[in-house]
């Protein structure tokens, strides 16, 4: 039984081994060369930015920002960083004179340091610093006149502890960052920081790339994801701009051959008061009259979102969320005729959709259309791509009031669609032998197996022209017996064997076996790599 490690992946996070990156390798250059037909370039963005970012942009409601996010303090000075931690942390209430005298001298050590980096303008001289100094000081001084051998001094040390652990909590010790929960907020920062409004407009970018959420993994959905998303900033708010990004996204699945996709699509109008506002409120004023039939969430966001609630996947909720008044029907006269304009331009593209009228996005900065693709095989969490125009996102976070429009593509749900896909696809005979996981084509074309001393400077070179004429080749380095070369090359699952022994060597005819079938024959060199572009198509 083969020894286990103890370290492993940590929950929520997986490696992704061969060969099943070699679908995810297709699937990102299936986006880069589709993307690229429509006149989008990569960009490619750190993976973290500072905290205040996402929480500006995704919202301090949202459960990413309240609950998901990956965020912490960037100390700038290493070692006030540590004593500030073990500050905070120190057990509590503290019981013993010996416990009691090391937490006063990290107290000590932490405003000796603090007072330090102050002086030196390792820290900003901020009235939050300056406050949180003074603070931590009164409350230590206090501390040092307190006993833990009585009750009332452990009573008072114990207040003192939680007074020095608010006050540390609050300095500002360093920069607050967070992995990045998604793309679109750090591609408008980047927008804004390069000046990027100065170019000719609009500005076309597309990213693939991993983003980082603390939720409960489950099928298709991990704490470590990957997103191929894409934007449009700058421009006009055009329907035809909204209907080629559609366009754009259904080519890419096409291009996929991902069977079974749908296209949901809905407008919410804008944030003016003779829109989406009076929508908003209206929809408020119904959930209020039902507020007692609904769950904890859907009460709370009546308050906070009313729009949050027609996300809700409760299934209690639903029959009441079915009578709730459409926002399609309360659109101004310019929003309902953009939104007419995208559905007569999605018609001209040949693009099929549906309407959902529940497809919302919540923040204010979201505008008018909104859309969302769903595929088979992933049960209720079916959706693999989102989208929608953000017309006031850019403006938010300090640029100048900007259009845009753009989309996520959840990666992982894709792959785990097509490869369910593939196993509804395979021959009942691969079903019944219980295969758990998809089978991608192999990506080695041959195998080269090669018999003694003289043959083994050939199997080299061979090696070699394969490899320059684009095959992917195995060359084993130590000789093996006939058949456990051949045995080694079915494990590898390799198209072809090229059999090299002195014989091939001397005569010059190699010998090619067809491993599917085990027919072969015997070439002369010249004409293999001919023969094998015939047999394998395109490279």
């Amino acid at each position: 039984m083969a020894n286990k490690s103890k370290f492993q992946a940590i929950k929520g996070t997986r490696d992704l081994l061969p060969p099943e990156t070699a679908l995810w390798n297709r699937v990102e250059q299936t986006a880069r060369e589709v993307f690229g037909t429509f006149g989008f370039g990569e960009i490619r963005l750190p993976l973290f930015e500072p905290t205040e970012l996402f929480s500006r942009s995704i919202g301090l409601d949202t459960d990413v920002v309240s609950k998901e996010m990956y965020s912490w303090v960037d100390n700038a000075v290493p070692r006030l960083g540590s004593l500030a931690d073990v500050v905070i942390s120190w057990p509590d209430p503290i019981q013993t004179e010996d416990q009691f005298s090391a937490y006063k001298r990290y107290v000590s050590d932490f405003v000796k340091e603090l007072e330090r980096a102050i002086d030196s303008d390792e820290l900003p001289k901020s009235p939050v610093n300056k406050q949180a100094l003074q603070d931590v000081k009164e409350k230590f001084e206090t501390l040092s006149q307190a006993s833990v051998d009585m009750p009332e001094g452990k009573k008072l040390a114990g207040e003192c502890v939680k007074a020095i652990r608010l006050a540390v909590r609050f300095a500002e010790l360093g920069d607050y960052l967070t992995l990045r929960p998604e793309a679109t907020a750090s591609v408008c920062r980047a927008y804004i920081e390069h000046s990027l409004q100065q170019l000719p407009q609009p500005v076309k970018l597309y990213y693939i790339g991993p983003m980082f959420r603390r939720e409960r993994p489950q099928k298709g959905r991990y704490r470590q994801f990957y997103q191929i998303g894409a934007e449009v900033l700058g421009g006009q708010d055009a329907p035809g701009v909204d209907a080629e990004v559609i366009e754009m996204l259904m080519t890419f699945f096409d291009k996929l051959d991902l069977e079974g996709i749908e296209l949901d699509i809905n407008s919410i109008g804008h944030n003016f008061p003779s829109c989406r506002p009076a929508y908003v409120e209206l929809l408020r004023a119904e959930l209020t009259k039902v507020r007692d039939q609904l769950g904890p969430d859907s009460q709370r966001r009546i308050d906070t979102n009313p729009l949050r609630v027609l996300d809700s996947k409760v299934e209690s909720e639903q029959a009441i969320i079915a009578t709730l008044p459409h926002i399609a029907d309360h659109l101004c006269p310019e929003c309902a005729a953009h939104y007419a304009a995208v559905k007569q331009q999605l018609q001209l593209r040949g693009v099929i959709y549906r309407e959902n009228w529940r497809l919302v996005r919540g923040l204010d900065y979201y505008t008018r259309t909104t859309f969302e693709i769903t595929a088979q095989g992933l049960g209720s969490q079916n959706a693999v791509c989102g989208g929608g125009r953000y017309d006031g996102l850019v403006e938010l976070l300090g640029g100048a009031p900007t259009r845009a429009i753009g989309f996520a593509i959840g990666e992982d749900r894709l792959i785990l669609s097509l490869q369910q896909q593939a196993r509804a696809s395979a021959t009942a005979s691969e079903a019944a032998a219980g295969a758990s996981r998809v089978t991608l084509p192999s990506s080695l074309d041959v195998y080269i197996a090669w018999m003694g001393e003289h043959a083994y400077a050939t199997a080299v070179r061979a090696a070699k022209d394969l490899r320059q004429a684009g095959f992917s080749v195995e060359l084993p380095p130590t000789e093996l017996k006939f058949g456990k070369a051949l045995s080694h090359a079915d494990k590898l699952s390799a198209k072809f064997a090229l059999i090299l022994g002195d014989n091939e060597v001397s005569e010059g005819l190699w010998t090619l076996k067809t491993l599917a079938d085990g027919t072969q024959q015997k070439l002369p060199e010249p004409a293999l790599i001919e023969h094998l572009r015939n047999s394998l198509g395109p490279l």
